[in-house]
């Protein structure tokens, strides 16, 4: 936290342009991981100009950084247009991009969980999985899942789930599917783990689909420390 407030007071004093040339040179990329905390602390001192010009960029830091802002400002006002331009960086070539509108939607959630649950549920119907991918990203956080809220990342990931299943084989090969797949193997965990009572049937259940991709799923799950705490033994 202090150092996403140390780069909050170094962006202040700067320019737009000056913004995007500290953003560069912070970034911690090439690298294996890119600066979190920047790009946290660029969202909450950026104005929708930049944040836009952002991500509308070539470069991945760039573009990630400016989905995170947009998501602040969604946080602020209801936009119809900043929920398009999300809705088009979820199904960026690039992971970081895609990553950045998941911390976005996370943002609104701090704000307005309501909202959260209303576009989660319509993205979640969405035929483009990484747009599904987007949504069980956003609200599989843990510290959005407080009592109701966990039971509607539940239903989230039911029906995304069961849509992974009812595609065709040759489709589910496509990068943008596993890519959907991955982040199924981790979101199961994290909205069990918050509402274990209502979790638990559901992923047991789950459990019993033989579809290869379901099963999948279920393994990576079932490796998870949170998850290992609330099942029953050998459940």
């Amino acid at each position: 936290m202090a150092r996403r407030q140390d780069y909050r007071l170094a962006l202040r004093g700067l320019t737009g342009s000056e913004r995007t040339a500290y953003l560069d040179g912070h970034s911690g990329l090439p690298g294996p991981r890119g600066n979190l905390e920047l790009m946290e602390a660029a969202a909450d001192e950026g104005d929708a100009a930049w944040f836009l010009d952002l991500s509308r960029d070539g470069d991945e830091f760039r573009a990630a950084t400016g989905a995170v802002g947009l998501g602040r400002l969604l946080a602020e006002r209801q936009d119809a247009d900043l929920v398009d331009r999300l809705h088009r960086l979820a199904g960026d070539r690039r992971w970081r991009v895609r990553e950045g509108v998941a911390m976005a939607l996370q943002r609104l959630g701090d704000h307005d969980p309501p909202r959260l649950w209303r576009l989660a549920r319509t993205w979640a119907e969405d035929a483009d999985p990484l747009v599904q991918r987007a949504a069980a990203a956003g609200v599989c956080e843990p510290r959005l899942l407080k009592g109701r809220e966990a039971t509607v990342a539940l239903d989230i990931c039911g029906r995304i789930t069961a849509s992974l299943a009812e595609r065709p084989e040759g489709e589910r090969r496509s990068d943008a599917v596993r890519s959907l797949r991955k982040t199924l193997g981790y979101c199961w965990s994290v909205a069990v783990a918050a509402a274990p009572d209502q979790g638990i049937p559901r992923f047991l259940a789950l459990a019993e689909n033989q579809d290869a991709d379901v099963a999948w799923i279920v393994r990576e799950n079932r490796k998870k420390t949170r998850l290992q705490r609330v099942l029953p033994h050998r459940a």
